[in-house]
């Protein structure tokens, strides 16, 4: 029957959503769906279109825009319209939760629909007979659409306000380390000695040393280096240029093992170091030359520093632009949420009985009868045991003809 249908020598098809959805391949000449009644679940009506709007339909492809007519039926003001109200409470959370949008205490409405491609709120509304009710969903579809973008700009406009906030900050940082390393720098260019050749000379003074030269002092700080434990806090061992040099004790893990680890600073307003702070053990004069190497650093040091704040100002301009615009549709919003409210009380009056109004009415007008057909007696057979008997006349509506919905 498969093949027939797609060979073209069927040429309409009917079935259950059981024997025509899973596993259904009749695709290939399908024209249209025609859906007959309306399933409990969404996942049903996705797999009935599913047997025509999938890869390999030629027929769509080639004559029709590459599209399959889906007809829905549907009889107004019965049972169909509560089905499609279900369908459209189901689909609309089971699009949310898989789009990780639950954040809201409540379900969205419309963009859950435009998402799904079945706009069941629609066919309510349709389905009701009510026109009213189906421009309320186009309202709240659109309202739902505006606030969801409103959210966006707000949770836009907040993260650019916050990193704009913290280059502010981290820039202001900057500047005023860059202000107080040029302070040090100007202070030890005021009082460096060099000598022929423009290299800083070593006046280095150690403490508890009481050696000059560099050969002594040097095995002097090297052994201070294997043999001192601060215990995490800063201790001065002597001075270069008037900059204290102090030594640090750290912890380190040595080959699994844990260790001490010292390293050197010279204190200005800030600590500079030179090579981490780390002594050359294996030379004497590299290890007594380590502090004036650190203040020698200091031109470069703030020459780094000044790049940084360039770079975190780079951003500014455009984060002052975004943080000054405003939303542009609050009126539009507004406008929009009073029409649907009017809208409301227009539906609600319009539900509203009217069945004490129009009694009131013909109550006025004959006080003392009520509408009645009377049998005449006389025109009855004798056999008739029959009275005259008062009968109240019933209206009946005709009920509405199936119609298609597309």
């Amino acid at each position: 029957m498969i093949a027939d249908m797609n060979a073209g020598n069927v040429r309409v098809l009917f079935g259950s959503t059981s024997m025509l959805g899973t596993g259904v391949n009749t695709q290939q000449r399908a024209v249209a769906i025609h859906h007959l009644d309306c399933p409990w679940r969404p996942s049903d009506l996705e797999q009935r279109e599913g047997c025509a709007i999938r890869k390999g339909n030629e027929v769509a492809k080639l004559h029709n825009d590459n599209k399959v007519d889906v007809i829905i039926y549907a009889v107004e003001r019965l049972l169909d319209a509560y089905k499609f109200n279900l369908l459209h409470c189901k689909q609309t959370f089971i699009s949310q939760l898989k789009r990780g949008a639950m954040g809201l205490r409540t379900i969205d409405e419309g963009s859950s629909d435009e998402k799904s491609g079945m706009n069941y709120s629609e066919y309510v509304a349709i389905l009701s007979g009510n026109t009213d009710l189906l421009e309320k969903a186009k309202l709240e579809k659109r309202i739902a659409a505006m606030e969801s973008e409103h959210r966006s700009f707000n949770k836009g406009l907040g993260d650019s306000r916050a990193r704009l906030r913290d280059i502010n900050d981290e820039v202001e940082k900057l500047e005023i380390i860059i202000g107080k390393m040029e302070a040090d720098n100007s202070r030890y260019a005021a009082v460096v000695q060099r000598d022929s050749e423009g290299n800083p000379v070593n006046v280095l003074k150690l403490d508890n040393c009481q050696f000059t030269d560099e050969e002594r002092m040097g095995k002097y700080l090297q052994a201070l280096v294997k043999n001192t434990n601060t215990h995490g806090e800063y201790v001065r061992v002597g001075e270069i240029y008037g900059f204290p040099v102090c030594i640090i004790s750290e912890k380190a893990i040595v080959d699994g093992v844990e260790a001490v680890h010292n390293r050197f600073v010279v204190e200005g307003q800030y600590k500079y170091t030179y090579n981490n702070g780390n002594l050359a053990m294996s030379d004497t004069h590299a290890a007594c030359m380590n502090f004036v190497n650190a203040l020698e650093k200091l031109p470069d040091t703030i020459r780094q520093h000044r790049e940084r704040a360039k770079k975190k100002r780079v951003d500014v301009p455009t984060l002052e632009a975004i943080v000054s615009r405003t939303w542009g549709k609050d009126n539009e919003l507004k406008s929009l949420k009073s029409e649907l409210a009017a809208l409301d009380r227009k539906i609600t009056a319009s539900l509203a009985p009217k069945q004490d109004e129009k009694d009131g009415v013909e109550n006025n007008q004959h006080p003392d009868t009520h509408r009645a057909e009377v049998r005449d007696n006389q025109s009855q057979s004798n056999d008739s045991k029959e009275t005259m008997v008062a009968e109240p006349v019933h209206i009946y509506a005709s009920r509405r003809a199936f119609s298609g919905l597309r």
